[in-house]
Protein backbone atom coordinates (compact mmCIF):
# COMPACT_ATOMS: atom_id res chain seq x y z
CA UNK A 1 0.00 0.00 0.00
CA UNK A 2 1.24 3.36 -0.61
CA UNK A 3 0.34 6.06 1.69
CA UNK A 4 0.43 8.78 -0.57
CA UNK A 5 -0.99 11.37 1.99
CA UNK A 6 1.97 10.89 4.32
CA UNK A 7 4.02 11.31 1.25
CA UNK A 8 2.18 14.74 0.22
CA UNK A 9 2.29 15.84 4.15
CA UNK A 10 6.34 15.39 4.11
CA UNK A 11 6.27 18.31 1.33
CA UNK A 12 5.05 20.59 3.82
CA UNK A 13 6.26 18.97 7.14
CA UNK A 14 9.72 17.07 6.57
CA UNK A 15 10.31 14.09 9.19
CA UNK A 16 14.15 12.49 9.99
CA UNK A 17 14.77 9.81 7.15
CA UNK A 18 15.15 6.20 9.06
CA UNK A 19 16.04 2.92 7.67
CA UNK A 20 13.77 0.33 6.60
CA UNK A 21 12.26 -1.47 9.30
CA UNK A 22 9.27 -4.65 8.67
CA UNK A 23 6.68 -4.95 11.01
CA UNK A 24 6.58 -7.10 14.27
CA UNK A 25 4.34 -9.37 12.42
CA UNK A 26 2.79 -8.82 9.18
CA UNK A 27 -1.25 -7.31 8.35
CA UNK A 28 -3.43 -9.75 8.11
CA UNK A 29 -6.61 -9.92 5.36
CA UNK A 30 -8.85 -12.35 6.47
CA UNK A 31 -11.69 -13.95 4.54
CA UNK A 32 -13.87 -15.19 7.22
CA UNK A 33 -16.08 -16.34 5.08
CA UNK A 34 -16.73 -16.64 1.22
CA UNK A 35 -20.44 -16.06 0.91
CA UNK A 36 -21.46 -12.90 -0.46
CA UNK A 37 -24.48 -11.12 -1.36
CA UNK A 38 -22.82 -10.00 -4.67
CA UNK A 39 -21.09 -11.06 -7.60
CA UNK A 40 -18.69 -8.78 -8.59
CA UNK A 41 -16.95 -8.63 -11.80
CA UNK A 42 -13.03 -7.69 -10.29
CA UNK A 43 -13.97 -9.88 -7.09
CA UNK A 44 -10.18 -12.31 -6.12
CA UNK A 45 -12.10 -15.05 -3.67
CA UNK A 46 -14.94 -15.59 -6.38
CA UNK A 47 -17.51 -15.45 -4.41
CA UNK A 48 -21.43 -16.22 -4.75
CA UNK A 49 -24.07 -15.84 -2.42
CA UNK A 50 -23.89 -19.63 -1.22
CA UNK A 51 -22.62 -21.30 2.14
CA UNK A 52 -19.04 -22.73 1.31
CA UNK A 53 -18.27 -25.91 3.23
CA UNK A 54 -15.30 -26.19 5.63
CA UNK A 55 -14.85 -23.11 6.86
CA UNK A 56 -13.53 -22.43 10.28
CA UNK A 57 -16.38 -21.79 13.19
CA UNK A 58 -16.25 -19.50 15.68
CA UNK A 59 -13.77 -21.45 18.36
CA UNK A 60 -11.64 -21.72 15.70
CA UNK A 61 -11.32 -18.36 14.32
CA UNK A 62 -10.58 -17.71 18.16
CA UNK A 63 -7.55 -20.27 18.30
CA UNK A 64 -6.26 -18.65 15.59
CA UNK A 65 -6.34 -15.30 16.51
CA UNK A 66 -4.27 -16.36 19.74
CA UNK A 67 -1.54 -17.48 17.22
CA UNK A 68 -1.67 -13.91 15.46
CA UNK A 69 -1.23 -12.31 18.53
CA UNK A 70 1.64 -14.91 19.43
CA UNK A 71 2.67 -13.95 15.63
CA UNK A 72 3.06 -10.44 17.06
CA UNK A 73 0.32 -9.83 14.07
CA UNK A 74 -0.52 -5.81 14.58
CA UNK A 75 -3.59 -5.26 12.17
CA UNK A 76 -6.64 -7.43 11.32
CA UNK A 77 -8.92 -6.55 8.32
CA UNK A 78 -12.19 -8.85 8.25
CA UNK A 79 -13.08 -9.69 4.96
CA UNK A 80 -14.79 -11.85 2.79
CA UNK A 81 -17.33 -12.57 0.39
CA UNK A 82 -19.16 -10.14 2.97
CA UNK A 83 -18.00 -10.56 6.56
CA UNK A 84 -21.45 -9.21 7.45
CA UNK A 85 -23.21 -12.33 6.45
CA UNK A 86 -21.00 -14.38 9.02
CA UNK A 87 -23.39 -14.37 12.23
CA UNK A 88 -20.54 -14.11 14.83
CA UNK A 89 -18.98 -10.89 12.89
CA UNK A 90 -19.41 -8.86 15.88
CA UNK A 91 -17.76 -11.54 18.81
CA UNK A 92 -15.38 -12.03 16.46
CA UNK A 93 -14.92 -8.07 16.13
CA UNK A 94 -15.21 -7.21 20.10
CA UNK A 95 -12.40 -9.68 20.90
CA UNK A 96 -10.13 -8.95 18.15
CA UNK A 97 -10.27 -5.34 19.51
CA UNK A 98 -9.87 -6.52 23.18
CA UNK A 99 -6.70 -8.52 22.14
CA UNK A 100 -5.40 -5.00 20.88
CA UNK A 101 -5.55 -5.68 17.68
CA UNK A 102 -5.96 -2.28 14.87
CA UNK A 103 -9.08 -3.44 13.75
CA UNK A 104 -11.00 -3.22 10.22
CA UNK A 105 -13.97 -4.09 8.42
CA UNK A 106 -13.58 -4.48 4.44
CA UNK A 107 -17.61 -4.84 3.37
CA UNK A 108 -19.79 -4.41 0.51
CA UNK A 109 -21.82 -1.53 2.11
CA UNK A 110 -25.26 -3.04 1.32
CA UNK A 111 -25.53 -4.50 4.44
CA UNK A 112 -24.33 -1.96 6.38
CA UNK A 113 -28.49 -1.20 7.53
CA UNK A 114 -30.36 0.31 10.46
CA UNK A 115 -30.50 -2.77 11.67
CA UNK A 116 -26.86 -3.34 12.48
CA UNK A 117 -25.58 0.28 12.39
CA UNK A 118 -25.19 -0.20 16.17
CA UNK A 119 -23.70 -2.57 16.65
CA UNK A 120 -21.02 -1.93 14.24
CA UNK A 121 -20.61 1.24 15.60
CA UNK A 122 -20.13 -0.82 19.36
CA UNK A 123 -17.34 -2.60 18.02
CA UNK A 124 -15.28 0.82 17.73
CA UNK A 125 -13.90 -0.20 14.36
CA UNK A 126 -10.48 1.59 13.45
CA UNK A 127 -11.26 1.67 10.05
CA UNK A 128 -14.74 0.40 7.75
CA UNK A 129 -13.70 0.26 4.08
CA UNK A 130 -16.55 0.22 1.35
CA UNK A 131 -15.94 -0.52 -2.35
CA UNK A 132 -17.70 1.25 -4.97
CA UNK A 133 -16.82 1.32 -8.86
CA UNK A 134 -18.49 4.24 -9.73
CA UNK A 135 -21.42 6.37 -9.61
CA UNK A 136 -25.11 5.26 -9.82
CA UNK A 137 -25.40 3.10 -12.76
CA UNK A 138 -21.82 2.00 -13.17
CA UNK A 139 -21.51 0.15 -9.31
CA UNK A 140 -24.54 -1.41 -10.15
CA UNK A 141 -23.04 -2.66 -13.33
CA UNK A 142 -20.39 -3.71 -11.67
CA UNK A 143 -21.34 -5.27 -8.77
CA UNK A 144 -24.62 -6.74 -10.72
CA UNK A 145 -27.07 -5.61 -8.53
CA UNK A 146 -29.44 -2.86 -9.15
CA UNK A 147 -29.69 -0.23 -6.75
CA UNK A 148 -26.44 -1.35 -4.91
CA UNK A 149 -24.59 2.21 -5.25
CA UNK A 150 -27.61 3.62 -3.37
CA UNK A 151 -27.66 0.77 -0.12
CA UNK A 152 -23.46 1.01 -0.21
CA UNK A 153 -23.68 5.00 0.44
CA UNK A 154 -26.05 5.08 3.13
CA UNK A 155 -24.23 2.84 4.83
CA UNK A 156 -21.25 4.87 4.36
CA UNK A 157 -23.57 7.49 5.17
CA UNK A 158 -24.61 5.60 8.62
CA UNK A 159 -20.97 5.00 9.86
CA UNK A 160 -19.66 8.34 9.00
CA UNK A 161 -22.85 9.58 11.19
CA UNK A 162 -21.88 7.78 14.29
CA UNK A 163 -18.51 8.89 13.95
CA UNK A 164 -16.99 5.38 12.14
CA UNK A 165 -14.20 5.94 10.19
CA UNK A 166 -15.24 4.82 6.78
CA UNK A 167 -13.64 5.50 3.34
CA UNK A 168 -13.97 4.52 -0.27
CA UNK A 169 -12.30 1.86 -2.22
CA UNK A 170 -12.36 2.23 -6.13
CA UNK A 171 -10.72 -0.68 -8.26
CA UNK A 172 -9.98 1.03 -11.99
CA UNK A 173 -10.43 -0.75 -15.06
CA UNK A 174 -11.36 0.99 -18.41
CA UNK A 175 -14.96 0.85 -17.33
CA UNK A 176 -15.49 2.89 -14.93
CA UNK A 177 -12.05 5.30 -15.20
CA UNK A 178 -14.71 7.83 -15.96
CA UNK A 179 -16.12 7.89 -12.83
CA UNK A 180 -13.13 8.92 -11.10
CA UNK A 181 -13.71 12.23 -10.75
CA UNK A 182 -17.19 12.56 -9.42
CA UNK A 183 -16.00 9.97 -6.84
CA UNK A 184 -13.66 12.18 -5.72
CA UNK A 185 -15.95 14.73 -5.28
CA UNK A 186 -17.97 12.54 -3.64
CA UNK A 187 -15.88 11.72 -1.09
CA UNK A 188 -15.24 15.13 -0.29
CA UNK A 189 -19.05 16.51 -0.67
CA UNK A 190 -19.90 13.34 1.92
CA UNK A 191 -16.98 14.35 4.35
CA UNK A 192 -15.60 10.63 3.68
CA UNK A 193 -12.61 9.88 5.62
CA UNK A 194 -10.61 7.57 2.89
CA UNK A 195 -10.06 7.27 -0.39
CA UNK A 196 -8.32 4.02 -1.61
CA UNK A 197 -7.35 3.73 -4.94
CA UNK A 198 -6.84 0.12 -6.18
CA UNK A 199 -5.19 -0.95 -9.76
CA UNK A 200 -6.68 -3.87 -11.32
CA UNK A 201 -4.98 -7.21 -10.19
CA UNK A 202 -4.75 -10.78 -11.95
CA UNK A 203 -6.22 -12.73 -9.43
CA UNK A 204 -10.21 -14.71 -9.30
CA UNK A 205 -12.20 -12.47 -11.83
CA UNK A 206 -9.58 -9.74 -11.75
CA UNK A 207 -7.38 -12.07 -13.67
CA UNK A 208 -10.82 -13.28 -16.00
CA UNK A 209 -11.25 -9.67 -16.68
CA UNK A 210 -7.59 -8.51 -17.35
CA UNK A 211 -8.32 -7.52 -20.86
CA UNK A 212 -10.08 -5.00 -19.35
CA UNK A 213 -7.15 -3.39 -16.88
CA UNK A 214 -6.38 0.13 -17.82
CA UNK A 215 -4.06 1.09 -20.14
CA UNK A 216 -0.78 2.64 -18.79
CA UNK A 217 -1.63 6.30 -20.47
CA UNK A 218 -5.25 6.14 -18.46
CA UNK A 219 -3.33 4.94 -15.20
CA UNK A 220 -1.14 7.82 -15.41
CA UNK A 221 -4.30 9.87 -16.11
CA UNK A 222 -5.76 8.45 -12.40
CA UNK A 223 -2.76 9.22 -10.64
CA UNK A 224 -2.08 12.63 -11.88
CA UNK A 225 -5.58 13.32 -10.78
CA UNK A 226 -5.14 12.01 -7.17
CA UNK A 227 -1.72 13.54 -7.34
CA UNK A 228 -3.51 17.14 -7.74
CA UNK A 229 -6.39 16.17 -5.44
CA UNK A 230 -4.24 15.25 -2.18
CA UNK A 231 -2.28 18.17 -2.49
CA UNK A 232 -5.14 20.44 -3.06
CA UNK A 233 -6.38 19.03 0.51
CA UNK A 234 -3.12 19.50 1.97
CA UNK A 235 -3.03 23.01 0.74
CA UNK A 236 -6.67 23.56 2.18
CA UNK A 237 -6.39 21.81 5.60
CA UNK A 238 -8.35 19.14 4.67
CA UNK A 239 -7.84 15.23 6.54
CA UNK A 240 -9.01 13.46 3.78
CA UNK A 241 -6.70 10.81 3.57
CA UNK A 242 -5.89 9.19 -0.05
CA UNK A 243 -4.16 5.37 -0.43
CA UNK A 244 -3.05 3.08 -3.24
CA UNK A 245 -2.70 -0.55 -3.48
CA UNK A 246 -1.34 -3.21 -6.09
CA UNK A 247 1.09 -0.76 -8.08
CA UNK A 248 3.92 0.31 -6.52
CA UNK A 249 5.23 1.70 -9.42
CA UNK A 250 2.60 4.64 -8.03
CA UNK A 251 5.69 5.46 -5.83
CA UNK A 252 8.02 6.34 -8.36
CA UNK A 253 5.83 7.84 -10.60
CA UNK A 254 5.20 10.14 -7.36
CA UNK A 255 8.54 10.80 -7.17
CA UNK A 256 8.60 11.92 -10.88
CA UNK A 257 5.67 14.43 -9.76
CA UNK A 258 7.45 16.05 -6.53
CA UNK A 259 10.59 16.46 -8.99
CA UNK A 260 8.51 18.46 -11.66
CA UNK A 261 6.66 20.65 -9.25
CA UNK A 262 9.19 20.83 -6.08
CA UNK A 263 12.15 19.90 -6.69
CA UNK A 264 14.05 20.63 -4.00
CA UNK A 265 11.80 18.58 -2.31
CA UNK A 266 12.57 15.58 -4.16
CA UNK A 267 16.02 13.95 -2.97
CA UNK A 268 13.99 14.01 1.02
CA UNK A 269 10.70 12.39 -1.03
CA UNK A 270 12.85 9.88 -2.35
CA UNK A 271 14.83 8.80 0.67
CA UNK A 272 11.25 8.40 2.22
CA UNK A 273 10.17 6.46 -0.67
CA UNK A 274 13.28 3.67 0.21
CA UNK A 275 12.71 4.04 3.25
CA UNK A 276 9.19 2.70 2.49
CA UNK A 277 10.45 0.17 0.54
CA UNK A 278 7.81 -0.94 -2.04
CA UNK A 279 5.94 -4.29 -2.41
CA UNK A 280 5.57 -6.02 0.52
CA UNK A 281 3.48 -9.31 0.13
CA UNK A 282 5.04 -12.57 2.11
CA UNK A 283 6.74 -9.39 4.36
CA UNK A 284 4.35 -7.09 5.54
CA UNK A 285 1.12 -8.69 4.48
CA UNK A 286 -0.28 -11.69 4.48
CA UNK A 287 -3.52 -13.26 4.04
CA UNK A 288 -5.71 -16.29 5.19
CA UNK A 289 -8.66 -17.64 3.14
CA UNK A 290 -12.04 -18.91 4.42
CA UNK A 291 -10.91 -22.46 4.98
CA UNK A 292 -7.87 -21.56 6.78
CA UNK A 293 -5.53 -21.45 3.95
CA UNK A 294 -2.47 -19.04 4.29
CA UNK A 295 -1.40 -17.04 1.70
CA UNK A 296 1.04 -14.46 0.90
CA UNK A 297 -1.48 -11.55 0.23
CA UNK A 298 -4.66 -11.92 -1.20
CA UNK A 299 -4.23 -12.17 -4.58
CA UNK A 300 -2.33 -15.51 -3.98
CA UNK A 301 -5.06 -17.48 -3.64
CA UNK A 302 -3.95 -20.45 -5.91
CA UNK A 303 -0.67 -20.71 -4.04
CA UNK A 304 -0.90 -21.97 -0.63
CA UNK A 305 1.57 -21.60 2.49
CA UNK A 306 -0.21 -23.89 4.60
CA UNK A 307 -3.27 -24.41 6.71
CA UNK A 308 -3.96 -22.59 10.40
CA UNK A 309 -6.16 -25.76 11.25
CA UNK A 310 -2.97 -27.57 10.94
CA UNK A 311 -0.02 -25.41 12.11
CA UNK A 312 0.64 -22.21 13.82
CA UNK A 313 0.14 -19.07 11.78
CA UNK A 314 3.38 -18.21 12.66
CA UNK A 315 5.05 -21.33 11.71
CA UNK A 316 4.16 -21.27 8.09
CA UNK A 317 4.85 -17.33 7.81
CA UNK A 318 8.51 -18.43 8.91
CA UNK A 319 8.67 -21.13 6.97
CA UNK A 320 11.19 -20.10 3.66
CA UNK A 321 10.93 -23.74 2.58
CA UNK A 322 8.64 -22.94 0.13
CA UNK A 323 10.29 -21.34 -3.17
CA UNK A 324 7.72 -18.56 -2.91
CA UNK A 325 8.13 -17.22 0.20
CA UNK A 326 12.01 -17.69 0.33
CA UNK A 327 11.74 -15.18 -2.78
CA UNK A 328 9.26 -12.77 -1.59
CA UNK A 329 11.17 -12.14 1.56
CA UNK A 330 14.66 -11.80 0.21
CA UNK A 331 16.32 -8.50 0.14
CA UNK A 332 16.76 -7.61 -2.46
CA UNK A 333 14.10 -9.85 -4.83
CA UNK A 334 15.71 -11.26 -7.39
CA UNK A 335 13.54 -10.22 -10.55
CA UNK A 336 14.06 -10.18 -13.99
CA UNK A 337 13.40 -7.74 -16.86
CA UNK A 338 12.62 -3.94 -16.64
CA UNK A 339 12.04 -4.47 -12.67
CA UNK A 340 15.58 -6.13 -12.56
CA UNK A 341 16.65 -3.45 -14.62
CA UNK A 342 14.99 -0.34 -13.30
CA UNK A 343 16.69 2.27 -11.59
CA UNK A 344 14.14 2.74 -8.68
CA UNK A 345 13.72 -0.91 -7.55
CA UNK A 346 14.88 0.39 -4.39
CA UNK A 347 11.41 2.32 -4.41
CA UNK A 348 9.01 -0.38 -5.55
CA UNK A 349 10.49 -3.56 -4.56
CA UNK A 350 9.83 -5.00 -8.13
CA UNK A 351 5.93 -4.54 -7.83
CA UNK A 352 3.33 -7.04 -7.68
CA UNK A 353 4.85 -10.46 -8.63
CA UNK A 354 1.29 -12.37 -8.90
CA UNK A 355 1.08 -9.77 -12.50
CA UNK A 356 3.87 -11.52 -13.53
CA UNK A 357 3.10 -14.90 -12.61
CA UNK A 358 -0.50 -15.09 -14.40
CA UNK A 359 0.96 -13.96 -17.18
CA UNK A 360 3.54 -15.49 -17.90
CA UNK A 361 3.57 -18.33 -15.42
CA UNK A 362 7.23 -16.83 -13.60
CA UNK A 363 6.60 -14.80 -10.38
CA UNK A 364 10.06 -12.98 -10.81
CA UNK A 365 9.69 -12.05 -14.21
CA UNK A 366 9.10 -7.75 -14.91
CA UNK A 367 5.72 -6.43 -13.52
CA UNK A 368 3.48 -6.21 -16.97
CA UNK A 369 1.49 -3.24 -15.46
CA UNK A 370 4.39 -0.92 -14.26
CA UNK A 371 3.18 1.93 -16.20
CA UNK A 372 6.56 3.68 -16.05
CA UNK A 373 8.55 4.14 -19.55
CA UNK A 374 12.08 3.12 -20.18
CA UNK A 375 13.37 6.42 -19.66
CA UNK A 376 11.93 7.23 -16.77
CA UNK A 377 12.91 3.77 -14.80
CA UNK A 378 16.72 4.63 -16.19
CA UNK A 379 16.45 1.82 -17.95
CA UNK A 380 20.01 0.62 -19.88
CA UNK A 381 20.10 0.83 -23.19
CA UNK A 382 21.24 -3.02 -23.59
CA UNK A 383 18.05 -3.87 -21.52
CA UNK A 384 15.60 -2.23 -23.55
CA UNK A 385 12.84 -4.39 -25.49
CA UNK A 386 9.28 -5.52 -25.77
CA UNK A 387 7.58 -5.42 -22.46
CA UNK A 388 5.18 -7.90 -21.24
CA UNK A 389 1.25 -6.27 -21.35
CA UNK A 390 -1.93 -6.91 -21.89
CA UNK A 391 -4.31 -5.77 -25.07
CA UNK A 392 -6.82 -3.62 -23.16
CA UNK A 393 -10.34 -2.80 -25.31
CA UNK A 394 -10.39 0.10 -26.87
CA UNK A 395 -11.71 3.08 -24.31
CA UNK A 396 -10.95 6.41 -23.24
CA UNK A 397 -11.37 8.97 -20.89
CA UNK A 398 -13.92 11.58 -22.01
Amino acid sequence: MFRLSQYMHELVEPTPVGPRRDLPGPVVIWNLIRRCNLTCKHCYSISADTNFPGELNTAQVFSVMDDLKAARVPVLILSGGEPLLRPDIFEIAHRAKAMGFYTALSSNGTLITEANIERIAAVDFNYVGVSLDGIADTHDRFRRKAGAFDESLAGIRMCRDLGVKVGVRFTMTQDNAEDLPRLLQLTADERIDRFYFSHLNYAGRGNKNRKDDAQHQLTRWAMDLLFETCWQDVQDGRVREFTTGNNDADGVYFLKWVAARFPDKAEHIRAKLVQWGGNASGVNVANIDNLGKVHPDTMWWHHTLGNVKERPFGEIWADTTDPLMAGLKARPRQVKGRCGGCAHFDICGGNTRVRAQQLTGDAWQEDPACYLDDDEIGLAADARGERLGVTPYPRRVA
